[in-house]
């Protein structure tokens, strides 16, 4: 379990926060099918691709502005047709080294901020929603951008299992099932 050090606070490497703060906020999207990107390295291995596959990333965050809706949204956004090939996700302030990699390499240039939600080919940023963006938009205006992105450059077709086991975690977790929310 990571401990908060007087070394986090001051900028140095470990984490910001105690792993138990953090804990919720990472299991809600790994249940959801999302693997966690600890390392500069995993980052590299997930986002260095030259194979096409889009790649969607959750820079997850505490923020209780914006993360409270990115997260659901974002998982909404997987109740589509089509969705993005390879789900990944890296918690700003935890595992610096990792956020720190990937915001200098894949979004150079672009202010740093947390949450946010990316989508990826063969390395380059095809789409990126802001913590400024999320933070305006609810649930539901999330999960529709992305869908809208995904219809128009993700080719993986949804499998019945796989939105059957996301639709059980997500019932489990919102106390709503997907299927019934209002569309409008």
């Amino acid at each position: 379990m990571a401990q908060i050090s007087i070394n986090s606070l001051l900028g140095d490497s470990g984490p910001a926060y105690a792993e138990i703060k953090v804990a919720p906020y990472r299991k809600e999207l790994v249940q959801a099918g999302f693997k966690e990107l600890m390392t500069a390295e995993e980052v590299d291995r997930a986002l260095n691709r030259k194979d096409d596959k889009i790649v969607l990333v959750v820079l997850n965050s505490v923020c209780g502005c914006s993360a409270r809706t990115g997260r659901p949204g974002t998982i909404l956004s997987l109740f589509n047709k089509v969705v993005p090939d390879i789900l990944v996700t890296l918690f700003a302030g935890m595992e610096k080294d990792a956020v720190a990699h990937f915001r200098q390499d894949y979004l150079p240039g672009l202010t740093p901020s947390s949450p946010n939600i990316a989508l990826f080919r063969n390395g380059q940023l095809i789409h990126i929603l802001h913590r400024y963006q999320i933070e305006r938009m609810d649930a539901k205006q999330i999960s529709s951008e992305l869908k809208e992105m995904y219809n128009t450059i993700c080719t993986l077709k949804q499998s019945a299992d796989a939105e059957a086991t996301l639709r059980t975690h997500f019932m489990e977790k919102y106390q709503e099932d997907p299927s019934q929310l209002p569309t409008e």
